[in-house]
């Protein structure tokens, strides 16, 4: 178990990240990053405090590691494993979509799936093997790129005007792969220690320069990042961004020119087929969005808390129609907890691992892609102008003419006017501003666009037990109207 202190040092490795026209220097220290490298150190404190020992780590064999790396053999484990990234997610109320946890949960998945790869390549499975423990022996943080750059989305990787826009195998030679190219997104690559690139968008033969999958550290030579704006960087305080002056994981462009991947570190290398097989054949696609749905189930939870809280600031909560409103809310963030719990009840077993329900899984993505944006509506119609109407900053306090008018103006049946204007602050920085805003994109698209989930969703749906029970139902009477003699008897 790693410490936020070993962590935080780890960052200070010479990453090359470039961000208004400037490379950064120490991560760690750059006023557009080091909050939220703060914050995920905080993870790691928190998973390794001794008080924590049970809920946050498991026995690997050899010593206790981070839950984010276990891989249930039982529906018993499972919930174990849920109940420590549902601790996790409520330090940052669900707002880091790629902490730790997340594609910790794609290489596990990835591990539970070995002999998928054995069958490809036993030398690429023992490369894989032989990451999963590094990785969860160091209990590192990774971030992955999996998409392509847009550019000319009429046309595939292949048919760019630059063959290598996209990110593809340069050649080979003893030592292992050279990458040119760009992936995205990167979210938390910033503040991450190692990346895991592949695709998970189709290929199709002859595009075997792009089929790869591997994993190497930010600071490998030849690799840059490409940083969007810094949210952090634009909060004017906590007390003014409380979420995204902490929580702003950042998303960026990887480029890679000619970087080396040793063998060790490559798991596909050149093959079409694999690179969905990764992600469908094993545990890691249903693995790694499970544990999306779990923080997602706490991020939902918190929306609704704020909802009810506005609520009860504006003094409407005995309103029969805020009621209903409030009712509506709770009912679709209890629906998104019961969907985890019964990906989970309807799990099964595949080889000694125990993984959750596929269909559960996708039918709740394609029902919170929806979801999520009419819960961000739905706060918005409660608060009104009251979100808006805030004083500038928090130093208006410290001027007595303001504090005196912010007294006057700022008035609640529930609060103070310093404790009105905090929660307001954090509801606005949740769903209006611009780090709300991108989290809005975010939930409706890290799944993918909505036909991929709700493809996801026909493909694994119990059609034939389905028909079933409407041919059994053709099947219970005749032309005539007449009972068939197995609908008489029962």
């Amino acid at each position: 178990m790693r410490s936020a202190k070993d962590y935080l040092s780890g960052l200070q490795d010479g990453r090359i990240i470039y961000i208004n026209g400037e490379q950064v220097g120490d991560v760690t220290a750059h006023h557009g990053f080091r909050n939220v490298a703060t914050s995920m150190a905080g993870l790691f404190d928190f998973a390794s405090e001794p008080a924590n020992r049970e809920l946050m780590t498991f026995d690997a064999g050899a010593g206790r590691a981070n839950r984010i790396w276990q891989l249930p053999t039982s529906h018993a484990e499972l919930v174990e494993r849920r109940k420590a990234l549902e601790a996790w997610a409520a330090l940052h109320a669900g707002f880091m979509g790629r902490a730790p946890d997340h594609v910790a949960s794609c290489i596990s998945g990835l591990y539970m799936g070995l002999d998928v790869f054995k069958a490809y390549d036993p030398a690429r499975a023992a490369a894989l093997e032989g990451y999963y423990r590094y990785a969860r022996d160091k209990d590192l943080y990774l971030t992955y790129v999996i998409i392509n750059p847009q550019a000319d989305r009429s046309k595939s990787a292949s048919e760019q005007a630059d063959p290598f826009l996209t990110a593809g195998i340069v050649d080979r030679d003893a030592e292992g792969i050279t990458i040119r190219g760009a992936k995205m997104l990167a979210t938390g690559g910033v503040v991450a220690d190692e990346v895991f690139v592949t695709t998970i968008q189709p290929l199709r033969a002859g595009e075997e320069r792009y089929a790869i999958s591997f994993a190497i550290p930010m600071n490998a030579r030849g690799l840059s990042m490409l940083s969007r704006k810094s949210y952090e960087a634009a909060a004017g305080s906590v007390f003014d961004n409380p979420l995204s002056s902490r929580f702003d994981e950042n998303d960026s462009v990887l480029y890679f020119d000619d970087v080396k991947v040793p063998w060790d570190r490559v798991f596909i290398d050149g093959n079409v087929e694999m690179c969905q097989k990764q992600f469908h054949t094993t545990a890691c696609h249903v693995y790694q969005n499970y544990q999306s749905m779990v923080r997602l189930s706490v991020k939902l939870k918190f929306l609704t808390g704020l909802a009810h809280r506005i609520a009860e600031m504006n003094g409407i909560t005995q309103f029969p129609q805020v009621r209903e409103t409030l009712g509506q809310l709770a009912a679709e963030s209890g629906m998104v907890d019961a969907l985890v719990v019964a990906m989970e009840a309807k799990g099964r077993q595949v080889g000694p691992y125990f993984v959750p329900d596929r269909h559960t899984l996708y039918s709740a993505q394609v029902l919170t892609q929806q979801l999520y944006p009419h819960i961000v509506n739905t706060l918005r119609e409660l608060a009104g102008g009251g979100m808006i109407m805030l004083p500038s900053s928090v130093a208006d306090f410290a001027n007595p003419q303001a504090a005196t008018l912010i007294e006057k103006t700022q008035q609640s049946p529930k609060a103070n006017s310093h404790d009105r204007v905090k929660f307001y602050k954090l509801a606005w920085d949740a769903v209006g501003s611009e780090f709300g805003s991108r989290h809005q994109q975010y939930e409706m698209f890290y799944a993918g666009a909505t036909f991929v989930t709700k493809g996801h969703s026909y493909r694994t749906y119990d059609w034939a037990g389905a028909d079933r029970l409407v041919q059994g139902m053709l099947d219970s009477y005749d032309l005539n109207g007449v009972a068939a003699p197995s609908s008489k008897a029962a």
